[in-house]
């Protein structure tokens, strides 16, 4: 028996689970409304399999869209397939779910962010809290936050 519960493990294959069935139901049934999904992933993790052209023009990741235009959309316990279009020509990917960072749906403003193994805790929250500080930018408009700050209730 081990020593300790690795709840952060526990919780990316967790998570990894929720995408992976909006997946599954995606390649079975299409996108609903407007759902799309932004994705991205390591292209240097084991087991991606992509065009060497393609990454070298992303030698660490790439996002992906999931949106108009998609085919053969495959997805099993560990990795998904799909064709999608770069510089005009289909090009198929094979992404272990490992390799994923995030996966993201603006249209219901949900998101998943996996950390990277060199990542500590302490490093992904410092971020966050960074992240949710920031004032807003033109480039990156105001959006609906449900963040409370817990300023006002320290003594």
């Amino acid at each position: 028996m081990t020593q300790s519960i690795d709840y952060g493990q526990l919780m990316h294959r967790a998570l990894r689970t929720v995408m992976a069935s909006v997946l599954e139901d995606v390649a079975v049934d299409g996108l609903p409304g407007n759902h799309h999904f932004f994705i991205s992933f390591e292209t240097n993790h084991e087991g991606v399999d992509m065009p060497e052209w393609l990454k070298s023009q992303h030698p660490h990741d790439i996002t992906i869209v999931i949106q108009n235009w998609f085919e053969d959309l495959v997805v099993s316990d560990d990795w998904f397939e799909i064709t999608l279009s770069f510089a005009n020509q289909p090009v198929r990917l094979h992404v272990p779910f490992e390799a994923v960072l995030t996966f993201v749906d603006p249209s219901v403003e949900f998101g998943l962010r996996f950390d990277t193994p060199d990542e500590s805790e302490a490093d992904v929250v410092e971020e966050i809290v960074r992240d949710v500080e920031a004032e807003p930018t033109a480039e990156a408009p105001e959006t609906k936050s449900d963040v409370v700050s817990l300023d006002s209730f320290r003594k």
